[in-house]
């Protein structure tokens, strides 16, 4: 959620970077609201000033024996004018956080201008496409022949974007998720985590889920209850509404969770395999960070997100997102894009495989998560950032592009190989 002051204060800055976003928002009605709210204030606070003095005179007056009932008639009259100027306060500021909710995070300056992912800013590439002497399969393809993979039962089993996995896709899914749960924890210092799959309302409105993505979830009837995204939300909110000491600052989380996504308005997109499914396995990093060093820590994040592909000799690009592509709640996010040679029917295509992203103090002012200063009494807000290290379902999907034999078998990474019990190769009797 965006300042009030900031966007009192800077106006035009924040218009300019709503329209790089193609974001048409009329901020009338905000500052009206606001103007009405802070004429409420003065006029509230001078009748409550007015109410103490004359209740200070009545006490005198009845102390000395006199009538004082006419003043207190006057008091219940302003007492009632109060209650009526608060409950109009109330609407009125319920109305400007409603507002405000909707707004998504200003642009970083960096962030190239854009209209959609086709205007995304290229930064490096690493790792060089393997060259088969072979027609490269999709991941699915490979899945299903392998035994491995079974969309056709999973849909039985719920629908269509579920997969089953089944053998060693189950064990090499497995695998990847404690491979990478080790690394982050091990090489790069975060804390692992096991968070509930479930959040209520007011966790998903902090991270900005709610109310502007509702579609995009899934809620449990009856229940102010939804399934988790991502596990950004139940991590960003471990420290919701809390002032924490600056000492245990940056705050390094990373878990493993499934995550439930409807994929609405994506119909028709990637309705094969697992790049686009309702349920998905995803490890996951979240940083909470004092502001002066966030963007340097989302140099990190994609650093450690960037060393997990290296480890599995994957060959991946790194783009910076532009305006138009960029999250509700980032200010500036890189996405990875793993090589996938047997997309486009064997040509090869870069997928997103992570998505790193600053989010400055957006996520916190909605979650009300404060840090104290050692010298300094005032709190502030703490800069937010998330990434995925990795989206396992890809990452598996990668594996089995990448590795793929001419016999339909699949090379297993050598990192992996301990966590696979010793199996370097996955067979068709597998």
């Amino acid at each position: 959620m965006l300042d009030l002051k900031l966007i009192k204060n800077n106006l035009e800055i924040v218009k300019n970077g709503m329209e790089k976003r193609r974001a048409k928002i009329d901020f009338t009605s905000l500052i009206n609201n606001d103007d009405e709210r802070k004429t409420l204030l003065l006029e509230i606070e001078k009748l409550r000033h007015k109410r103490n003095v004359v209740t200070d005179d009545i006490a005198k007056i009845k102390k000395a024996g006199g009538d004082a009932g006419s003043l207190i008639e006057q008091m219940r009259a302003v007492s009632e004018t109060i209650k009526k100027l608060d409950k109009t306060l109330s609407t009125i500021e319920e109305a400007i956080h409603d507002f405000l909710v909707t707004l998504p995070n200003i642009p970083h300056e960096d962030v190239p201008e854009g209209l959609d992912d086709t205007e995304n800013r290229f930064e490096k590439t690493h790792g060089e496409p393997k060259k088969f002497d072979f027609k490269a399969k999709p991941h699915w393809e490979l899945g299903e022949d392998l035994g491995i993979l079974d969309f056709t039962r999973a849909a039985k089993i719920t629908g269509a974007r579920f997969p089953l996995y089944l053998g060693k896709g189950a064990r090499l899914e497995r695998a990847l998720i404690n491979f990478m749960l080790d690394i982050h924890t091990s090489d790069h210092g975060y804390t692992e985590t096991l968070p509930p799959f479930i959040v209520n309302k007011t966790t998903m409105t902090g991270t900005g889920q709610l109310p502007k993505f509702e579609e995009d979830l899934f809620k449990l009837e009856g229940w102010d209850y939804y399934l988790i995204p991502t596990s950004e939300v139940p991590m960003t909110n471990i420290y919701a509404n809390e002032i924490i000491d600056e000492s245990i600052l940056p705050c390094k989380f990373t878990a493993y969770t499934p995550c439930f996504r409807s994929e609405a308005g994506s119909y028709g997109r990637d309705t094969r395999g697992l790049i686009r499914q309702h349920q998905f396995n995803k490890v996951e990093m979240v940083k909470l960070t004092t502001p002066e060093t966030s963007f340097e820590e989302l140099e990190s994040m994609l650093a450690n997100a960037e060393k997990i592909l290296q480890l599995l000799e994957l060959p991946y690009q790194v783009v910076t997102l532009c305006t138009g592509d960029l999250g509700f709640a980032a200010t500036k996010t890189y996405d990875i894009e793993v090589w996938m040679p047997g997309q486009d029917d064997g040509g090869g295509k870069y997928r997103e495989i992570s998505s790193c992203s600053n989010c400055l103090d957006f996520q916190a002012r909605r979650a009300g998560i404060r840090f104290r200063r050692k010298d300094k009494k005032k709190p502030e807000y703490v800069h937010t950032l998330n990434g995925s290290g990795l989206a396992v379902g890809r990452t598996f999907a990668a594996i089995l592009e990448n590795f793929q034999q001419a016999d339909g078998s699949v090379i297993i990474p050598d990192v992996l190989v301990p966590y696979m019990g010793g199996q370097k190769v996955i067979q068709h009797d597998a």
